[in-house]
């Protein structure tokens, strides 16, 4: 009885730990929630044919540091390129009216997408505590290359980034803890 007890009680921890996960909802949620509590917003814009943003969600969004980082400092949102989901955004209703449901692999792009001039998947899309737009960051990353962006948006480091040396200087004396 006590060997049942233990191993019940010892793997407990290790089952609640595992379940931990990025709080993902949608723009319009996201902006919502900005009104009452101000934080940045991460997007997280992938299509369903990428696989690259497969390997994203597998490989990144699954890594322990990059959860807790981003539960903590953003509101974490999933956004399908070419999805029919309608948004709000600075006064503006983007839909898609070419989505097809019906139709497997590439679908039309929605026009929030187009809007963010996204021309690649994935693409993590950064915002103000406000909702302005920040910046786009394309392509894959693995939990080490994310870490830089996710850092710098979270403490405004950004803002004195205004030239490509400046960039190339935080990049070099960006300590990662991934």
């Amino acid at each position: 009885m006590r060997t049942c007890l233990f191993l019940i009680l010892w793997s407990f921890p290790v089952f609640v730990f595992s379940q931990e996960k990025i709080e993902w909802m949608t723009m319009n949620e996201a902006l919502e929630a900005q009104k009452e509590t101000p934080k940045k917003i991460l997007m997280d814009v992938y299509t369903h044919w990428c696989g690259p943003c497969k390997l994203l969600d597998k490989n990144t969004f699954s890594d322990k540091n990059v959860i807790t980082f981003i539960n903590k400092n953003y509101y974490p949102v999933k956004f399908n390129a070419e999805g029919n989901e309608e948004i709000v955004y600075d006064g503006f209703t983007y839909t898609n009216p070419n989505y097809q449901p019906e139709r497997k692999g590439r679908n039309a792009t929605h026009f929030f997408a187009d809007a963010l001039r996204l021309y690649g998947y994935p693409s993590l899309v950064f915002f103000e505590e406000d909702g302005t737009l920040i910046q786009a960051v394309p392509g894959y990353k693995t939990p080490q290359e994310i870490e830089i962006y996710l850092k710098m948006i979270a403490n405004d480091d950004y803002k004195e980034l205004t030239t490509m040396e400046a960039w190339e200087t935080y990049q070099k004396q960006f300590k990662g803890s991934f």
